[in-house]
């Protein structure tokens, strides 16, 4: 634990990665300022303790500041972070914060794609082995947690988003995992090569003795491994002499001899998932684990709420949630894993992604599309006419649209390639909303 006595801290955002930071931050010493843009909606479950709440427009807020934590939801444009910076008062992001204080290793997975489903499975390799494991970050519970929980762990897991890696300093995991990138997110950067770089500084912060896991599939990814101080350990479908490939099924792994694990038949179905077990792979030869606990960790690893799950039949149509796909890359991941024409649900809160590009695949694969939200016209009128197009108000008529669309063995796949908060508080809340929506058909 770090000595933040007689340090104040300033939380920019009371949700649960500011919560979990302000906790922390009392455990080190501090005495914390809590902004919310609404703070007569919060509770004051700090009654007592060394802790204000004030609204997030506070021009005084900085005043005898010694650090800034932001949430991850603030951009970097806020006016208190670029007074911070001008003021030289750091900013730490919370995982720099709980990284200072954790003394197990760090494990942290980045990606536009995967990036919960390769965290779990590679926090689900590594208790087969035996490990006392800590497995959170953007996934759900903040890294702090495995601080303050009380817990030991041996490793800690996590999956970081870009917002995340935007304010580090001596955040060093021991592994660090890119498997993607897609554009995403261009409502908060310049582009995606602004994109890529926020993505690139978990490269930077890798521990010089560690392990980069990289995937050399994919041509951004693969230019920045020039930039690793460390080990690069690579996955990708063509052989390689050093590294994880796909193989009739199995994924070969060399690194100091050459093991073959079998990918084919786990309960983890798709390409999107066979990169995401080679990523997993990739991780455990790096850390020396057993065959024989990689295996039943695939074997005991099933798809994520919200991520392409099975919903019902209505019908004998199909339906399904893939609300976790917010960008076009999501989507079409999405798109392939479906062998028959489907009915496609697009819409929600635009984050700039250009549907244009889903064009071909969906004149390929997709029957209709239901373009939904606050971007469901700007939707339809990118796509031109590339497949026929419905335009309704939110998920409630988009599902409504769909059902009386779908025939016999056809599939209805809510992929929406866009943010959530037109209607929803997150992707997890649309997710459930669309499956009630189904049951209630």
């Amino acid at each position: 634990m770090i000595d933040l006595s007689n340090k104040r801290a300033v939380v920019i955002g009371a949700g649960r990665a500011g919560r979990a930071a302000l906790r922390l931050l009392l455990e080190c010493g501090a005495s914390v300022l809590l902004l919310e843009r609404d703070p007569s909606s919060l509770e004051n479950d700090w009654d007592g303790q060394r802790v204000e709440i004030a609204g997030d427009e506070l021009v005084t807020a900085l005043e005898g500041a010694s650090l800034v934590i932001p949430s991850p939801g603030v951009p970097r444009s806020h006016p208190l972070l670029l007074a911070a910076v001008a003021q030289g008062i750091p900013i730490w992001s919370e995982i720099e914060l709980a990284g200072r204080c954790l003394t197990c290793p760090i494990i942290a997975i980045t990606g536009t794609n995967g990036k919960s489903t390769t965290t779990v499975l590679i926090g689900n390799v590594l208790q087969q082995a035996g490990h006392s494991v800590f497995v959170g970050g953007n996934l759900g519970t903040p890294l702090a947690e495995a601080v303050t929980c009380g817990a030991s762990y041996d490793y800690a897991v996590v999956e970081v988003s870009s917002f995340q890696l935007e304010w580090l300093d001596e955040f060093r995991p021991r592994v660090a995992v890119w498997l993607n990138l897609t554009a995403d997110h261009l409502d908060r950067y310049e582009g995606i090569e602004d994109y890529a770089e926020a993505k690139a500084s978990l490269l930077d912060q890798l521990d010089p003795s560690g392990v980069a896991v990289l995937n050399r599939d994919d041509s951004t990814v693969w230019r920045y491994r020039d930039r690793v101080a460390g080990e690069v350990f690579s996955f990708g479908l063509d052989a390689v002499e050093r590294g994880v490939y796909f193989d009739r099924g199995e994924a070969v792994v060399r690194r100091d001899g050459e093991t073959r694990v079998a990918l084919s038949g786990r309960p983890l179905r798709g390409a999107h998932n066979c990169e995401n077990m080679m990523a997993a792979v990739a991780v455990a030869a790096t850390l020396g684990v057993s065959q024989e606990a990689i295996e039943t960790a695939l074997d005991g690893t099933t798809g994520l709420p919200h991520r392409l799950e099975f919903v019902g039949e209505r019908g004998g149509a199909k339906f399904f949630d893939d609300s976790k796909a917010t960008n076009i890359g999501a989507v079409e991941k999405s798109i392939a894993s479906f062998e028959d024409r489907i009915i496609l649900l697009l819409g929600g809160y635009d984050k700039g992604g250009d549907f244009r590009a889903l064009r071909s695949s969906l004149a390929a694969r997709v029957e209709r599309v239901v373009c939904f939200g606050a971007a469901g016209p700007s939707i339809a009128a990118q796509l031109d006419g590339a497949v026929g197009c419905d335009v309704v108000r939110g998920v409630a008529d988009a599902v409504l649209s769909a059902a009386s669309r779908a025939r016999p063995g056809q599939s209805v796949v809510l992929a929406p390639g866009c943010a959530s908060f037109d209607e929803f508080r997150d992707f997890a809340e649309r997710g459930r909303r669309y499956r009630a929506l189904v049951e209630a058909l």
